[in-house]
């Protein structure tokens, strides 16, 4: 075979495994824990199509209890980060900002350091927020087909009922990250408070 046509060849080959790769990618963190997207992606899910209140627990690096339920009013901001990730040092002023606020609660959790490394990033960038040491999984196992450990940063928005209202693949944008919680602080009182049954939230 001439060196033109081995090159035609290999090139089909490559152009084959790309568009392989390409059509077997999921594109949805729920539908594959595993599939890693940063792009800042943002699901949105209305009122009535969330579902039951998440449930999450855990203990912090200062080695206090975290417990999600205890936020119940407020909008609550789960984001999973580490220390040495890009996106969530740059994400953190923003975090910090939205901690601020009274409707809304951060919740960190961080599976890859140890809390030196945690504490040390919380004091760089002013963190008053807790973050679960989720170092055995567990924290991001009661997130199963919501977060990937591997999708670093994540953060999903609860509502004030503790639902679903949205989750960010990737870093997000300042003013994307406030209206997605002014929204979900507010969709209890739009919903007249009410939780929609289980079939509804699907």
């Amino acid at each position: 075979m001439r060196r033109g046509a081995r090159l035609v060849v290999f090139a089909a080959i490559v152009i084959a495994v790309v568009l392989w790769l390409v059509a077997c990618a999921p594109g949805d963190a729920a539908q594959s824990p595993g599939y890693v997207s940063g792009d800042g992606t943002v699901t949105e899910w209305a009122v009535g199509e969330r579902g039951e209140p998440v449930e999450l627990t855990g203990t912090s690096f200062e080695d206090e209890p975290v417990d999600v339920a205890d936020f119940r009013g407020q909008a609550v901001l789960l984001n999973t980060w580490y220390a040495a990730c890009p996106p969530c040092r740059a994400e953190a002023p923003d975090l910090v900002a939205a901690d601020e606020r009274d409707d809304v609660q951060v919740i960190g959790i961080n599976s890859r350091d140890d809390a030196a490394t945690a504490l040390a990033f919380d004091r760089t960038f002013s963190v008053g927020y807790p973050s679960i040491d989720d170092g055995d999984g567990k924290a991001t196992a009661q997130l199963q087909g919501l977060v990937s450990i591997n999708a670093v940063p994540t953060s999903l928005i609860l509502d004030a009922e503790g639902r679903v209202a949205a989750r960010i693949v990737g870093s997000v944008e300042p003013s994307t990250l406030t209206a997605l919680l002014d929204a979900a602080a507010s969709s209890a009182v739009a919903s007249g408070g009410a939780a929609p049954d289980a079939e509804a939230a699907g």
